[in-house]
């Protein structure tokens, strides 16, 4: 298939695909016109980049990921990607626990259960 058929079966841009490429995230076959050619495979690979793309993995991981993914033989350090990807997984757990924690103290002031370090201990006025 070519590339505008591909972005319309996964709803990813042509641009998008063209990076995913120059990335060596997706491969083409070139035509003898110069047109990029897809097997059926490219859907999977694309739905796959996106999701690990939404997870947040950079270009980089993924591109050592997708060996470990696929229905061949994996090649490369499989185990040294999968604690990679833990170790984002762990990071975005730690992002998510320190917005918690903002949304909690603004929460406080807001609801006027805390006063900002520093100012006076004088009735609250409104803005």
């Amino acid at each position: 298939m070519r590339i505008g058929e591909l972005a319309k079966a996964t709803g990813v841009s042509t641009r998008a695909l063209r990076y995913y490429e120059e990335q060596g995230l997706l491969l083409s076959e070139r035509r003898t016109n110069g047109y990029r050619e897809y097997d059926e495979q490219a859907i999977r690979q694309v739905a796959f980049i996106q999701d690990l793309y939404r997870a947040g993995l950079p270009s980089e991981v993924i591109r050592e990921v997708i060996p470990c993914a696929g229905s061949k033989q994996p090649t490369g350090d499989c185990a040294a990607l999968v604690a990679r990807a833990r170790q984002v997984r762990d990071q975005l757990a730690q992002q998510e626990q320190q917005l918690a924690e903002r949304r909690r103290m603004l929460e406080r002031y807001l609801s006027g259960a805390a006063v900002p370090t520093g100012l006076a201990t004088s009735p609250s006025q409104d803005c």
